[in-house]
C-alpha cells in the first residue's frame, strides 16, 4: 500500500519503494495525468537508470537540463525522472561523488522557481537518511509502496484487491473461489498476478466471469504455491502424488536448487498442515464449523465464527485455524474430511517421532520422511473430499 507524506499540492512527487511493479504503474498514471492537465507537447522523460557513478552523474545533469529548459511554445511542463536506481544504499548510491551531486541537486531544488514546472521521480527503495530524500519530503509528496510479502498476514487481501481492480477494469467479474485459487497459486507477487490475470481475461473471451475451472486450467503454480504442494498432497491423502512431490523436494535440497529448503523445514511444513487439519476437524466435530461445498458459504460461516469466538482463539497465527486466508482454510477444512480425528492425532505423533529421528539419529533423512508419510496416509485408496 502507498504511504504518502508532505504537501500533496506541491509540484514535486517521489514515487518509490521495493514494490517495483506498483511504483512503475503509479508513476505512469501520475505522469499521464499531469500531461493531460498541463497540455502541450514539451513534457520530458529522463531515463534515470545508472550502471555506475558516471552514469548517475550524467543522469542528474540531464535532469537539471530538463528542468531548466522552458517549453518551446510557453505554458507548463512535466518532467519524469524515471526508474532512478541510485537513491538507496547500493554501491553507486553510496559513492562520494553521487552523494555530493544529490546533495547539490537538493539545494538547487530548494531555490527552484516551480512556476509551470512539475517534477516526478520514480525510484526503488530510497535511503531515508539522505538529505536528498528529506528535501523531496519537505518540498513535495512522497508515495512509498512496500512489496507484498508472505510474512505479512494481510498480503492475500491486498493481492485480491489488485486482481479485482484489474478484472473489473476489463468489464468482467471473477468468482470468489476462482479469486482465492488464483491468489494462492501465484502468491505475493503483483507483477505475476497482473500477468496471470491478463491471461485469464484473454482466455475467457466474451464470458462475463472468470471461473474456478479457468484458473485451474490456465494458471501455473508459482514458487510460493509450490512450497505448499507437499502439504496439499498430504491433505488430499494421495500417496502417489505425495511421494512424487517429496522426491522433487528432496532433489532440490540435495542439488542445492533452493538453498533455503531443508529436510527439517519440509517436516515442519507437514506438522503445520496436520495441525491445521486437526484443529479444523475438531471445530467440525463440535459443530462450530459446518461442512459446505460452496466457498462463499464457508467464508460467511468463517467470518461469523471468527467474530463470535475470536476471543477464544489463540493470538499466534500458527495455532489459530481461522487466522489464515479463507480459501486456504476452506481447502484445509475439506481435506480434514479425508482423515478421522484419531488418525490426525496419530499423524502428529508420527511426525514428532520423525523430528526426533532427523535431529538425533543417523538414519537417512529421505527414508525417515517417506516412512512417516506412508504410515500417515496408508495404502488405502484416496477418499473423496467433501
Amino acid at each position: 500500500m502507498a504511504k504518502a507524506s508532505a504537501n500533496p499540492a506541491a509540484p514535486v512527487v517521489l514515487v518509490c519503494g521495493d514494490d517495483d511493479f506498483t511504483v512503475k504503474q503509479r508513476a505512469k498514471v501520475l505522469y499521464d495525468q499531469w500531461c493531460g492537465e498541463l497540455g502541450g507537447m514539451d513534457h520530458e522523460i529522463v531515463d534515470a537508470v545508472a550502471a555506475n557513478t558516471g552514469d548517475a552523474l550524467g543522469r542528474l545533469n540531464k535532469l537539471r537540463a530538463a528542468l531548466d529548459t522552458l517549453p518551446f511554445f510557453g505554458g507548463a511542463k512535466a518532467v519524469w525522472f524515471r526508474d532512478c536506481n541510485f537513491l538507496g544504499e547500493d554501491r553507486t548510491a553510496s559513492s562520494a561523488a553521487v552523494t555530493a551531486a544529490l546533495t547539490e541537486f537538493a539545494e538547487m531544488l530548494k531555490g527552484f522557481k516551480w512556476d509551470g514546472v512539475r517534477l516526478l521521480i520514480s525510484a526503488g527503495k530510497p535511503d531515508k537518511r539522505r538529505s536528498f530524500y528529506k528535501t523531496l519530503e519537505k518540498l513535495g509528496t512522497v508515495e512509498s509502496f512496500v512489496a507484498l510479502s508472505a510474512d505479512d498476514k494481510e498480503w492475500a487481501g491486498r493481492a485480491e484487491t489488485e486482481v479485482l481492480r484489474l478484472v473489473r477494469a476489463a468489464g468482467k467479474d471473477i468468482s470468489d473461489d476462482a479469486l482465492g485459487e488464483l491468489v494462492m497459486r501465484v502468491g505475493p507477487n503483483l507483477r505475476a498476478l497482473a500477468s496471470e490475470t491478463e491471461k485469464l481475461l484473454l482466455y475467457v473471451g466474451d464470458r462475463a466471469e472468470v471461473a474456478l475451472t479457468d484458473v485451474r486450467t490456465l494458471t501455473t503454480r508459482q514458487k510460493l504455491a509450490q512450497a505448499f504442494a507437499l502439504g496439499e498432497a498430504l491433505g488430499d491423502r494421495d500417496l502417489g502424488k505425495l511421494m512424487r512431490v517429496l522426491d522433487q523436494e528432496l532433489w532440490e535440497i540435495r542439488t542445492g536448487v533452493d538453498k533455503k529448503k531443508s529436510e527439517i523445514g519440509l517436516l515442519y511444513g507437514l506438522i503445520s498442515k496436520v495441525r491445521g487439519m486437526l484443529m479444523l476437524k475438531d471445530l467440525a466435530n463440535t459443530g462450530v464449523l459446518k461442512p459446505v461445498r460452496d466457498y462463499n458459504a464457508f467464508k460467511t460461516q468463517m467470518d461469523h465464527v471468527s467474530r463470535s469466538a475470536g476471543e477464544g482463539m489463540p493470538d499466534d497465527k500458527r495455532f489459530n485455524p481461522l487466522a489464515g486466508h479463507p480459501f486456504v482454510v476452506f481447502k484445509t477444512f475439506n481435506q480434514s474430511a479425508n482423515y478421522e480425528l484419531p488418525e490426525l492425532v496419530r499423524a502428529m505423533d508420527l511426525l514428532l517421532g520423525a523430528n526426533v529421528k532427523l535431529v538425533s539419529s543417523g538414519l537417512d533423512d529421505a527414508m525417515v520422511l517417506q516412512q512417516a508419510l506412508v504410515d500417515i496416509v496408508g495404502l488405502k485408496p484416496r477418499r473423496t473430499v467433501r
